[in-house]
């Protein structure tokens, strides 16, 4: 079908492109952010051909598509002149609707979705480069490593540029401006002048004679977001008393000149204490009971993706590998995506259907590379025991990867191709192969109880909510 046509009638549905104040997509999904919700009609979208589900959560009306979504995103953009937000953000009338942690879900999913393909590109290859390192393909010496590893890790030693920019994108600042905010944390000599405080022991730098309290903001999340956000509101200020004929190029002199030394000064401090207490407070928790933590998150974690809340957690993940070097959650993830596409597999096993045996098979492929929202909305939570047996497998799988604590060590999206960003720097150990053993038993477990007790050949107990496959060119 034509990803053009498709585009045109979603832009229908969510009330035009009048309506619109901001678009953008991650690996599944349309996010809309509307000026007004009660012109989208979800009923409509839902109804599309090519499109899988639409749901409203986070402030946002979002439009699940599936694999194809950048496709349909271009699409979009096209039917609406290429524009994907308005300069004077939302409407008083949003404003009003939205909750704190529908706005939090709204800043969070702004920033990190145009970085999440190349986050998990660059994950993979550290993965597989600690894989190479794991069977003795290569050594850390080698010019090969060393190269692909640059390439690997450039993202996310520079991440306070690349947050730089999206964090001043979805303030509505300067985006070059914050850019170069976070360019300025981990400069040479910012970094050098670490490394000797670090030798030193005091401080080797002030600021009008105020000392500078230097920290390591190589991969760091939480400095330059805060850091951006105070920068894009001094923007508009600096703006109305300047004139216009220099505002150009003063604004940002004036937002560099305040904003990177308040940083260094304030912000960065306390918002690397922050991180810090974070990453602390969920060991804390974790340690607590590492296979409780697993039953709630195999158990949850799919019911989250249903309403878009996932996303909250993706600060916590690279928080917790920008301040001790891995993550322990993001395992706990990974049976709980396989599980979705076992119970999918099941259902292809088991159904008569023709037509939901194609929407079963393709969803079962995509769920193992972490795309679970065809299986959750085209085939288990229509048929609502194939999706709760899922999450169940998925708690159990979970509880075992809980117990022998495995951590993630680069970030990734949780499918398959998480597995070797699991293993330590010391090499494969127990925890990676508790972790495989988990993972397959979640999609066998999900496959045979679907096939036994999912009731996969009952009719839908809502028949309206049978939804229809993704369509390619």
């Amino acid at each position: 079908m034509a990803y053009e046509q498709l585009a045109s009638d979603i832009i229908k549905s969510v009330g035009g492109a009048g309506n619109v104040a901001s678009v953008i997509h991650c690996a599944t999904r349309l996010r809309f952010k509307l000026y007004d919700q009660n012109q989208a009609d979800k009923e409509q979208a839902k109804s599309l051909e090519g499109v899988i589900t639409a749901v409203e959560s986070g402030g946002q009306f979002q439009v699940v598509i599936g694999n194809h979504v950048s496709d349909v995103f271009k699409a979009v953009q096209g039917s609406m002149g290429g524009v994907i937000a308005n300069s004077d953000g939302e409407s008083k009338h949003t404003q009003e609707k939205e909750g704190p942690l529908s706005i939090f879900i709204d800043i969070i999913s702004g920033i990190f979705t145009p970085l999440l393909g190349i986050m998990a590109a660059s994950g993979i290859l550290k993965g597989g480069l600690a894989l190479a390192i794991a069977l003795g393909w290569t050594t850390q010496d080698s010019g090969t490593y060393q190269l692909l590893f640059a390439g690997s890790d450039a993202l996310f030693f520079f991440f306070p540029l690349a947050l730089g920019y999206t964090s001043g994108v979805k303030f509505k600042g300067n985006p070059f401006v914050t850019m170069a905010i976070g360019g300025a944390l981990v400069h040479p000599t910012m970094i050098a002048a670490f490394n000797a405080s670090q030798v030193t022991g005091h401080e080797t730098m002030s600021f009008l004679g105020m000392p500078i309290t230097f920290m390591n903001y190589a991969s760091s999340v939480m400095p330059i977001i805060f850091a951006a956000w105070v920068s894009c509101k001094l923007e508009p200020i600096f703006n109305k008393i300047l004139h216009s004929t220099i505002k150009n190029f003063c604004t940002p002199l004036l937002c560099i000149v305040v904003v990177v030394p308040m940083t260094f000064l304030v912000i960065g401090p306390l918002a690397t204490y922050l991180s810090q207490f974070l990453a602390n407070g969920y060991s804390i928790i974790y340690d607590l009971s590492p296979v409780i933590a697993g039953l709630i998150m195999g158990a949850c974690w799919q019911v989250l993706v249903i309403f878009g809340l996932h996303w909250g957690f993706v600060p916590i993940v690279l928080n917790n590998m920008a301040v001790t070097g891995s993550d322990s959650m993001t395992p706990l993830l990974l049976p709980a995506v396989l599980a979705q596409a076992g119970a999918a597999l099941g259902v292809f096993l088991m159904t008569k259907d023709i037509k939901l045996k194609s929407i079963s098979g393709s969803a079962f492929t995509a769920g193992l590379f972490g795309i679970t929202e065809p299986a959750i909305y085209g085939v288990n939570l229509p048929k609502k025991r194939p999706f709760i047996i899922g999450c169940i497998s998925g708690a159990i799988g979970a509880a075992i990867i809980g117990y022998y604590q495995a951590h993630a060590y680069s970030f990734g999206l949780s499918s398959i191709l998480i597995i070797p960003q699991l293993i330590p720097p010391t090499g494969i150990d127990i925890s990676v192969w508790a972790t495989v053993f988990a993972s397959l038993l979640s999609i066998v477990l999900a496959t045979v109880l679907t096939m036994l007790f999912g009731q996969v050949n009952t009719p839908n107990p809502d028949r309206s909510n049978s939804l229809s496959p993704v369509k390619t060119n």
